[in-house]
């Protein structure tokens, strides 16, 4: 049997605007946290002693295993593995590295080459909920090959479209889980919401930014970040979170008008550094923030009619689309489009 010193099998792997190792569940050692974060090179602000690319978008793990449910083919568990400090949380979901979890388990002999695509039922195991991902198998085998684009990765790879149902309160018990769609916090009005991904939505007008400005300069400014750190301390109870100062939820949304022609512009803090993009179920969680009649993100969303609404997120590298499904009034199914890409395939070590 493989061990951390003799290696565990891994799988690298690009998903969609993140990057971390995916494993079978059967593979990791009983000290699984420890082990990852020696894999990772954790903690240390460049993980120079691991895998880690020095970012929480490249210190991420997806454990995987066939599933016993019924009409689901496999459990994802995501794992957040912290750069600078020893923590390794589940306390949130992550529907980027979710993009990989299709090829990787049919690569893995999880889940059967169905035809010229494969859908692939996925229960995200850190909020409960199933995602169905159609991943391209054309030949009877995975391809990475393809001409869908996504903003924040260079070039085209083929397309991983991800439906989510039933995602509302999947951490916090409902959508709103104050009951409000505005709670004001330290004087600032914010919509406390979780459709996929706890996220506090804020006016950056009222933060004193105008929202354009690069995540660099963001993380720079440290009487924002100390502002933002203290809302998502009130939030975080108010979210039926508890106390969230060691965990990486919920996420930190500042919202501006478009300036792209999309629906919302957005800078996020996933707690404590300034994404390049938006996390894929936190792009949900902000499009129906922005459907909500009430709210500082309706405020200054630019909404389409109809029933079905493409929404695009936009963000520091370009923008995300969520397609939302109304029914009722009400959010009851988004799809979103993302791309994975196989790294290499091989084995870790952990000692």
């Amino acid at each position: 049997m493989a061990t951390s010193e003799t290696g565990i099998r891994c799988m690298w792997m690009r998903g969609g605007t993140s990057k971390g190792g995916y494993f079978l569940a059967s593979d990791l050692p009983a000290d699984r946290d420890a082990f990852l974060l020696r894999v990772m090179g954790s903690p240390d602000p460049r993980q120079i002693d691991g895998m880690g690319g020095a970012h929480p978008l490249t210190s991420k793990v997806a454990v995987v295993k066939k599933s016993e449910r019924e009409g689901v083919d496999v459990d994802y568990l995501f794992l957040q593995v912290f750069v600078d400090q020893p923590i390794v949380t589940d306390a949130q979901n992550c529907g980027n590295i979710l993009a990989g979890i299709g090829p990787f388990a049919i690569e893995r002999g999880l889940v059967p080459v169905k035809g010229e695509k494969t859908e692939v039922s996925i229960f995200m195991e850190n909020t409960g909920q199933i995602a169905i991902a159609t991943i391209e198998t054309p030949g009877g085998r995975v391809t990475y090959k393809g001409e869908a684009r996504i903003d924040g990765v260079p070039g085209t790879s083929a397309p991983v479209p991800i439906v989510f149902a039933d995602t509302a309160g999947s951490s916090c018990g409902a959508l709103l889980p104050t009951g409000n769609a505005v709670d004001v916090i330290e004087g600032v009005a914010c919509t406390l919401i979780d459709n996929g991904m706890p996220c506090v939505v804020m006016r950056a007008d009222v933060l004193g930014i105008k929202g354009d400005e690069s995540p660099k300069e963001l993380e720079a400014n440290q009487e924002l970040r100390a502002r933002l750190e203290a809302i998502r301390l009130k939030a975080g109870p108010m979210m039926n979170l508890g106390d969230v100062t060691k965990k990486s939820v919920p996420k930190m949304t500042m919202v501006s008008a478009p300036t792209a022609g999309g629906a919302i512009s957005t800078r996020t803090f996933i707690p404590h550094t300034c994404h390049d993009a938006i996390g894929v179920l936190g792009a949900v969680s902000v499009a129906t923030a922005c459907l909500l009649p009430e709210g500082p993100a309706s405020e200054l969303a630019v909404i389409p009619d109809g029933d079905e609404k493409l929404l695009s997120i936009e963000h520091p590298t370009g923008e995300m689309s969520v397609i939302a499904t109304m029914k009722d009034g009400e959010v009851f199914r988004a799809a979103v489009l993302r791309t994975a890409r196989k790294l290499f395939d091989g084995v870790v070590f952990g000692d």
